[in-house]
């Protein structure tokens, strides 16, 4: 999704995945960036390179503060943070604390879908018209040529609603939104593309997929989201936000969004509805590694809609390589072979990581949005050196 403006300051309408920002800040200072930046040699002899990579990105590219869990298949999980809780004090960061988790949401809905296509009442290449008659109707927009494959793989064409949500001054972070306000600030604009002839990233494709599991299920997406995929994962510290909900419950970071003084405003409480199917969720990065990992273990849905799932597309504008399938992100690591993930960006918090060959987990989460291309790269540069390093 893109950047929009509130009040001046730099708040995302903020569900993204793995996109690059574009920098809207001045670039951070042209020094050695952070461990991580250094020849292998220096990794290498490094006591901690993981450790040193994530003080180092929250060194040089200014982020209050991070946290980040790396698991390797049957071995030990390490949870690290660097810099604090709260600026302005040395409260340190809580282990493993929660965070919203942004876009990785999608995910989630993404499993629920596949698994009501095992079950046989979804159909994956039938058309949104089924399930949700007369619900996409628009300039170029019609739900009888949009399947659920083009839903969840971001090829329907739908444009993107967080590109016209106009936030107007920070008390809309407290705004409720009904998933219907945000179809219709997406379907007021035509379709960006005809079904299935390119690829985009709308958020708007997650919220119509939302939609079509409460219709199909006959009960809200939060609960089929919790019982579907957070109790069979085994997750203890995640969870979907219900209505009214603006806090994090267990410990957590305070999360900020630059503004374009340079001063950090605090957003750790917020409504998170605007997110809602595609971006509303709370977790922490330990959760995360283990969600991601049972998802590629063939955990939680039957190896057919598995291998859907990482049937994936070229996308455009996003990492390097790195291919869409059905919410679930592949992309290319410097040490070989790919990573399965997501990541999710929401006002106050960035999470990126992913699951390696090998069964080496990895999940970062920093406490701001990026301003910066310096920083949108950084927290991706560490994660390709946390999955490709050795201890």
């Amino acid at each position: 999704m893109s950047v929009r403006r509130l009040s001046g300051r730099h708040v995302a309408a903020a569900v993204t995945a793995f996109a690059v920002l574009a920098a809207t800040a001045q670039p951070a200072a042209a020094a050695v960036r952070h461990p991580l930046a250094q020849p292998q040699q220096a990794q290498d002899a490094a006591k901690d390179p993981v450790l040193d990579g994530l003080r180092g990105i929250v060194a040089a590219d200014g982020w209050p503060g991070a946290l980040a869990s790396v698991e390797a298949r049957g071995g030990r999980t390490r949870d690290l943070v660097a810099g604090v809780a709260q600026v302005g004090t040395h409260r340190a960061v809580p282990v493993d604390g929660q965070v919203r988790i942004g876009s990785n949401t999608k995910t989630f809905v993404s499993v629920v879908v596949l698994q009501l296509v095992a079950e046989k009442k979804v159909v994956l290449d039938a058309p949104v018209e089924t399930y949700l008659p007369g619900l996409l109707r628009g300039d170029g927009i019609d739900g009888r040529k949009i399947t659920v494959r083009q839903l969840l793989q971001h090829t329907s064409g739908l444009p993107n609603y967080t590109d016209y949500l106009e936030l107007e001054d920070e008390t809309d972070l407290h705004r409720y939104f009904e998933p219907r306000d945000l179809l219709d600030a997406a379907l007021a604009h035509p379709a960006i593309f005809a079904p299935g002839t390119s690829w985009s990233y709308s958020n708007t494709n997650y919220v119509v997929a939302g939609l079509l599991v409460e219709k199909v299920t006959g009960r809200p997406i939060i609960e089929e989201v919790t019982r579907r995929v957070i109790a069979r994962a085994g997750l203890k510290h995640t969870y979907f936000p219900p209505v009214g909900e603006e806090v994090i419950r267990e410990r957590h970071p305070n999360g900020y969004t630059p503004e374009d003084t340079g001063k950090l405003l605090d957003v750790t409480d917020l409504d998170p509805s605007w997110g809602w199917a595609a971006g509303q969720m709370v977790g922490t990065p330990s959760d995360l590694n283990k969600f991601f990992t049972a998802l590629l273990d063939g955990k939680l849905m039957p190896a057919a809609q598995l291998a859907e799932m990482k049937k994936t597309v070229e996308t455009i504008d996003f990492i390097p390589g790195a291919r869409y399938g059905l919410g679930l992100m592949g992309f290319p690591l410097t040490c070989g072979g790919l990573a399965w993930g997501h990541g999710g960006d929401i006002p106050g918090y960035e999470t990126r990581g992913g699951v390696a060959g090998n069964g080496r987990a990895v999940q970062v989460a920093v406490t701001s949005l990026p301003s910066t291309e310096d920083q949108a790269n950084g927290v991706m540069e560490f994660v390709d050196m946390a999955l490709c390093a050795t201890k």
